[in-house]
């Protein structure tokens, strides 16, 4: 059995939960938190819950860790931080900063002699998968990633961090005449022409309405580069409203192939998803699992979800997989 530890209880430490307790070759062994412990009520009462600091005064009992915070200001600092101690699994998601936040954790993990892998979200994660295969197999194309229309988590996160907001949520909406136009193979096309955004704020008492909107709309690496809509409603609105978490998106990939360029080939992986935390906790799950196979096989270091092979995120033995899928 795989022994994980869940550090962060929100959204997507809840969904890394409730995909543990699906995986029948894992076991919960904590749930690890910076608030009161006392507070936290995991899905099966026996799950014990400590403090986060716990990871750092002694050992836990974990194989691996699933980091569940926020890529704006917690996972910088608490992959690399946990990586020099334990295994560790992250959904760092600030497409920009990743070769930065790699080395960070590359260094940490082979000073622990520890295995790492980041950013194993759906994307980055997943459509960073379909996007390698969409350029190796048609190198001669055109290609691009849309998100939504859907609750982005980072983005969401990010704007609670601005200062007088109470509460965020925070919609990513494709622009449905460039998906159609990449399509067909037209490519170039900006942020803005790509996605819009539209974000809900509740503001907490005394707060410049103004002065938020536009440290959201300037933000860099989230709203720099979009046209971003600000709606202030009341916590009771975002509670009756917004209360959902569904997301989804494409990768596209259009190409010619044959000595003439005179063969069409398109592309196109696409998620349509109820709760995006949970689906993204089943992905670190996934990765967890893998995670530890590399660290068994004496690996250390950091790796992204291009350098797993994809047969480590299963359960099965790689002669099962053999026989049942390939």
């Amino acid at each position: 059995m795989i022994r994980v530890g869940i550090v962060g209880y929100g959204n997507v430490g809840r969904g890394a939960e409730s995909a543990v307790l699906q995986s029948e070759d894992m076991v919960l062994t904590g749930i690890f938190t910076r608030r009161d412990p006392a507070s936290v009520h995991p899905l099966r009462a026996e799950t014990p819950v400590f403090p986060v600091s716990f990871l750092m005064e002694q050992e836990a009992d974990v194989d691996v860790l699933l980091l569940c915070g926020g890529s704006a200001t917690d996972l910088p600092v608490q992959t690399p931080e946990l990586a020099q101690r334990y295994c560790v699994v992250d959904t760092f998601d600030t497409h920009a900063r990743i070769p930065e936040h790699f080395a960070n954790v590359d260094a940490a993990a082979k000073a622990g002699k520890t295995a790492a892998v980041i950013s194993t979200g759906w994307d980055p994660g997943l459509f960073s998968l379909m996007r390698l295969l969409g350029t190796s197999i048609l190198p001669d194309g055109t290609g691009d990633t849309f998100w939504g229309p859907g609750v982005s988590q980072g983005h969401s996160d990010a704007v609670r961090r601005v200062e007088g907001v109470a509460d965020a949520r925070q919609y990513t909406i494709p622009v449905q005449k460039t998906m159609s136009a990449v399509r067909k193979g037209e490519s170039g096309f900006t942020a803005r022409e790509k996605h819009t955004r539209e974000v809900y704020v509740v503001l907490k008492e005394g707060a410049d309405p103004q002065r938020v909107a536009r440290e959201i709309i300037t933000m860099p690496n989230y709203f720099d580069e979009y046209d971003t809509t600000v709606h202030f409603i009341s916590a009771e609105e975002m509670a009756a409203e917004h209360a959902a978490m569904p997301h989804g998106g494409f990768v596209i990939r259009s190409g010619k192939l044959g000595e003439a360029r005179q063969y069409a080939s398109l592309m196109e992986f696409k998620l349509e998803l109820d709760s995006n935390p949970m689906f993204t906790g089943a992905i670190m799950a996934a990765f967890g699992r893998a995670c530890c196979r590399l660290h068994e096989q004496g690996q250390t270091g950091c790796f992204t979800v291009l350098d797993v092979p994809l047969g480590l995120l299963s359960p099965l033995s790689a002669q099962e997989l053999r026989k049942k899928l390939v």
